[in-house]
């Protein structure tokens, strides 16, 4: 696809700009979380940290024009990808009876992650053919 870095990198933007918005909202302790922590003291600490610091070898190697790197970015987009699931889980999962209230920034962030992983299986690459 001519166009699959470009998206990549602006699902990526927008998935670490969606980071700042609140994801789900804690009735029992009237907080609301984001993907970079919370106003009170939650178990969830930054969970959107560890995607913010994979974006960047991503980020490279979409621009990048070599062939290694075009190699190596689908194993980056796939941790990236299982990280913001993992993320989906561990948010929106009922805790002892109470279940948060679910935002759609968090689906949106998932979304965007899914997307980069799929732009990641897709460059444009420009393979030499070699005669046998």
């Amino acid at each position: 696809m001519k166009y699959s870095n470009y998206i990549g990198i602006l699902a990526g933007a927008i998935m670490l700009a969606v980071a700042f918005m609140p994801w789900i909202y804690i009735p029992s302790i009237q907080t609301e979380v984001t993907g970079f922590g919370a106003a009170t003291k939650t178990v969830f600490g930054k969970p959107a940290l560890m995607n913010s610091y994979l974006m960047v070898p991503i980020t490279l190697c979409f621009l990048l024009p070599v062939i290694w790197a075009k190699r190596i970015n689908p194993f980056l987009g796939a941790i990236n990808f299982a990280w913001a699931l993992r993320n989906l889980f561990l948010l929106s999962t009922c805790r002892n009876g109470e279940c948060p209230d679910r935002f759609f920034w968090l689906y949106i962030y998932v979304a965007a992650a899914f997307i980069v992983l799929v732009m990641t299986v897709l460059p444009d690459m420009k393979v030499k053919s070699s005669r046998l």
